[in-house]
Parts: structure tokens; C-alpha cells; sequence
């Protein structure tokens, strides 16, 4: 139980970040740190609620969903968590103004896909959990959950502005997957819930310092 307390504040510094924010009004080397409420209450309370259905609340939702779908199976969670972060490449690769350009979208989906799955499978290999279908001991947090949040934030936070549909389509994606894993009993509630929390946490800190990364790096050049 310490272990997974210390891996859930892990999480949340990782889904809590401050944030730059530049103002044309002071200095150009200041840097000022933002926290919003809309980047830390997602991810914290998706964490938050991973944490308290793991265990019995899991295992009984788990048992409810088996006995109603004993024989499902599916691979579309192979290969839909990938598909809201590809459409957002696809938009910028065809024009569409999202609020980074195509070369720039292709490092935050690298840097961000990276950097969730780093958190996950650390996770993942210090917690230990048992997946429902006893195959291995890597079950919490969902590693195709994470990475599906982490793809529809970047679909969100390039494209979101533009029109609501692009964030309702790309999170609703992403919940199907989760769905899907638990269907297929590869994960508990808890995992699919904690991976969310991960997947939008960690992308939305990359969004978020990837102003003062840019400006880092052309530090560096000069």
C-alpha cells in the first residue's frame, strides 16, 4: 500500500505542473508560473478515483461485466489508441491550423507518447498488480489507456478550439478503449481509471512547458 501511495503522488506532480506563462509586459528572460484548474482536475481526480475503486470495487465491477459479456472479444483497442493523435497529424498534414505547426505536433506526439509510456510501465513494474486474466503482473496502470488519453489530449489541445467535436471525438475514442480493455479482461477499472489520470497528466505538462523547451533549445544553438 506505501508503494502505490508513493506511485500516485508520483502522478500527480506529474499532472499537476506549473505552467509558463510569457507576458509581452516583463522582461524577456522572466518566466512566470501558471497552475489552471482545467490542466490539474482531470487528471488528478481520474488518479484519485483509480486509487479508490482499486481492489474490491474493481474486482466486483469486473465480475458484473464477465457474467454479462463472458465471450467478448476484440482487437480494436490495438490499434484505436493511436488513431486520435494520427488524425491530428493527418489535419496538420493537410492544412488545417491547429495551434502548432506539422513538425512541431510530430515532437509533442513523440515526446508525449514517450514520456506517458515511461511513466506507465515504471509503474507498472513497481506495483506489480495481477491482470484479471493472471497473464502477468503488469496490469496497473493500462498502458493502451494511457496512451490513448495522452494521443486525445494532443487532438484536444491542437484542434479543441477549433470545434468541440474534435475533443469530444478524441476522448470518446480514448473511453472506448479503456471499455475495450476491460472487456477483454486484460485490466481492472482501477488500471484503465489511473492510466486516464497519466495519459492526459503528462501531455498536458508537455503542452504546457514546451514554450520554455522552445526557447531552451535555441539558447543552446546560440
Amino acid at each position: 500500500m506505501r508503494t502505490q501511495l508513493l506511485c500516485v503522488i508520483f502522478c500527480f506532480q506529474i499532472a499537476s505542473p506549473e505552467v509558463f506563462a510569457q507576458n509581452d509586459s516583463i522582461p524577456k528572460d522572466s518566466k512566470l508560473w501558471v497552475i489552471k484548474p482545467g490542466d490539474v482536475i482531470p487528471p488528478v481526480t481520474l488518479a484519485l478515483a483509480g486509487l479508490i475503486t482499486q481492489g474490491k470495487i474493481s474486482r466486483h465491477f469486473h465480475d458484473d461485466v464477465r457474467s454479462k459479456y463472458p465471450n467478448f472479444h476484440s482487437k480494436a483497442d490495438e490499434f484505436l489508441p493511436y488513431a486520435p493523435g494520427v488524425i491530428s497529424l493527418g489535419l496538420a498534414s493537410a492544412g488545417v491550423k491547429g495551434k502548432h505547426k506539422l513538425g512541431d505536433q510530430v515532437i509533442l506526439a513523440l515526446l508525449s507518447n514517450i514520456i506517458t509510456q515511461g511513466v506507465t510501465q515504471s509503474l507498472k513494474r513497481v506495483i506489480k498488480y495481477p491482470r484479471p486474466d493472471q497473464s502477468d503482473y503488469h496490469s496497473f496502470p493500462s498502458g493502451h489507456t494511457t496512451t490513448a488519453f495522452a494521443n486525445a489530449t494532443i487532438l484536444h489541445e491542437e484542434y479543441g478550439q477549433r470545434s468541440v467535436l474534435y475533443s469530444i471525438g478524441g476522448y470518446g475514442t480514448a473511453t472506448a478503449v479503456g471499455g475495450l480493455r476491460i472487456l477483454n479482461n486484460k485490466h481492472w477499472l482501477a488500471d484503465v481509471l489511473m492510466g486516464a489520470g497519466v495519459g492526459i497528466g503528462a501531455t498536458k505538462a508537455l503542452y504546457i512547458s514546451y514554450p520554455w523547451l522552445q526557447k531552451t533549445v535555441r539558447r543552446m544553438k546560440h
